[in-house]
């Protein structure tokens, strides 16, 4: 099962490129699909690439909710 996760950015790079945080792991994914993206602004992560932004809280909600069902393996993203 293929899943896309919020995650968190906490590093702009060059050519459309991020560093995101999602439950302790940090990972590089492209932001070439998403526009006007910021530090600190939540995406929803698949296969490597950002496919959206998503508010805070219910990115938050969403990751508590993952938390509840035991799925935190974010290796697979």
């Amino acid at each position: 099962m293929c899943l896309a996760i919020p995650a968190r950015v906490v590093e702009l790079l060059a050519e459309d490129q991020a560093i995101v945080a999602m439950d302790g792991v940090r990972k590089q994914i492209s932001l070439a699909l998403v526009d006007d993206v910021a530090v600190d602004d939540y995406v929803i992560v698949h296969v490597g690439f950002a496919l959206s932004k998503v508010d805070q809280d219910e990115a938050e909600q969403t990751l508590a909710m993952f938390a509840q069902l035991g799925i935190n393996d974010t290796s697979a993203t």
